[in-house]
């Protein structure tokens, strides 16, 4: 197998990191460029200074450059038409059509394909008046769960303790349209531990990935605001053989054919946002791409070769994927603030003294300095036999780094150790 291919990765946070350092690990894969990358992905890629939405840019970029895959990590650049618009030009992409997806980037899109193919998931109503949705929410019991009908960065889902919560929640999205104008759907609340089930689909075709659970709560306890995730852990003890295969059965393939009978054909990673209820797996959410921080954990443990797997992908073709049967699991350090304001600029020292795998989500270099410049700005991930040995090795590491205006949680996984 010749080590030739050239590839470009669209992204600049941990996700991407992640993609890049599995890519280079690749025994077909000779050069990797990533638009625009962080300072820790420059280590691993060669940067170049074109945005995630600059579609021109990155299609002129790949042909110009004779680019033989593009892997498109955030939603905004899919939401964009990027894929779309490489494809047009006879470009190999890994990544949903625009059309496809609306899985991500509308809520009530996903809850149609849901209801109407099948897929277990919470009863649901749509509104783009505040009042409407003010008059069926105050009539409900609590919680509710409220959801902008659109791109939020990870944020736009409030899950509503008090009447009083609620309506804040309706007067952000609909009234004062923080995340722009939109509609909210206004799901039942659904009970149980969540887990993350990414799966490469080409059209009919799934390929299960490891599963994952994610920490979207800034605090210790699961307490404070979401945000886009602050820990992740891969394997999930308590997702059994029998419940991944009902969730692969009846989740994530019922809604890759859905897609396929509704003509719009779903490439890319499907990421199914589970929860295990009394009645079995429900869907909370579908994302479009690589979960982050799930990407981090899931993509370590993955021994055979991602780049087959996502050319398989684009060219329909089958693909068997081997796991290594390690634990990894990931602790976020986030600014102080996030995920409200932040400071940006602040020095990391120390990182030389890491040995483990570190992604970086949210960094810029300067000069030799390494700085903050995002929320989520680094993920520290241990590896083990097991999450217990992982977590005392990822915790080992960040106790060489430096920085005292980060922060993060010192319970991620604790419900599995």
């Amino acid at each position: 197998m010749e080590k030739n291919k050239k590839v470009l990765v669209v992204g600049s946070g941990g996700r991407c990191h992640a993609i890049v350092k599995a890519l280079a690990r690749s025994p077909q894969v000779e050069k990797i460029y990533c638009a625009p990358g962080n300072a820790g992905i420059a280590e691993d890629a060669e940067c170049v200074a074109i945005g995630v939405e600059d579609v021109d840019g990155i299609v002129n970029f790949a042909k110009e450059n004779n680019i033989d895959m593009t892997v498109v990590g955030p939603e905004a650049a899919l939401a964009k038409g990027v894929v779309d618009a490489l494809e047009a030009e006879g470009l190999k992409a890994f990544g949903p059509t625009k059309a496809a997806a609306r899985i991500e980037s509308s809520k009530e899109f996903a809850k149609q394909i849901m209801e109407k193919y099948g897929v277990p998931t919470a009863a649901y109503k749509a509104f783009d008046n505040f009042d409407e949705a003010w008059e069926y929410v105050k009539n409900r019991p609590l919680p509710a769960v409220i959801k902008y009908d659109g791109l939020a960065a990870g944020k736009g889902v409030v899950v509503a303790l008090s009447y009083e919560e609620a309506e804040a929640a309706l007067r952000d999205m609909l009234l004062d349209s923080s995340f722009g104008k939109g509609r909210v759907v206004v799901e039942d609340f659904l009970d149980g531990p969540e887990f993350s089930f990414m799966c490469v689909v080409s059209g009919n075709k799934v390929y299960p990935l490891a599963m994952a659970q994610d920490h979207k709560r800034a605090y210790d306890g699961d307490k404070g605001p979401n945000t886009g995730g602050m820990g992740a852990y891969s394997p999930v003890p308590f997702i059994t053989e029998e419940i991944r295969d009902i969730a692969l059965r009846e989740i994530i393939q019922r809604t890759a054919d859905g897609l396929v009978a509704e003509g719009v054909p779903f490439k890319g990673v499907l990421y199914g946002g589970l929860i295990l209820t009394k009645e079995g797996p429900k869907v909370i959410e579908f994302n479009a791409r690589f979960g982050d921080p799930e990407t981090e954990v899931v993509l370590p443990r993955l021994v055979s070769d991602f780049y087959e797997l996502i050319e398989a992908a684009v060219e329909g073709k089958d693909c068997e994927t081997k796991w290594s049967d390690d634990a990894y699991l990931g602790i976020v350090l986030a600014s102080e603030g996030y995920p409200g304001s932040y400071e940006k600029g602040a020095e990391i020292k120390g990182l030389e003294n890491v040995t483990g795998e570190v992604y970086h989500m949210g960094t810029k270099r300067d000069g030799h300095k390494i700085l903050t410049s995002g929320g989520r700005v680094l993920m520290v991930v241990g590896k083990g036999k097991d999450l217990a040995e992982a977590n005392a090795a990822a915790k080992a590491e960040i106790a060489k780094i430096d920085c005292p205006t980060l922060f993060h949680r010192t319970d991620i996984g604790k419900a599995s150790l």
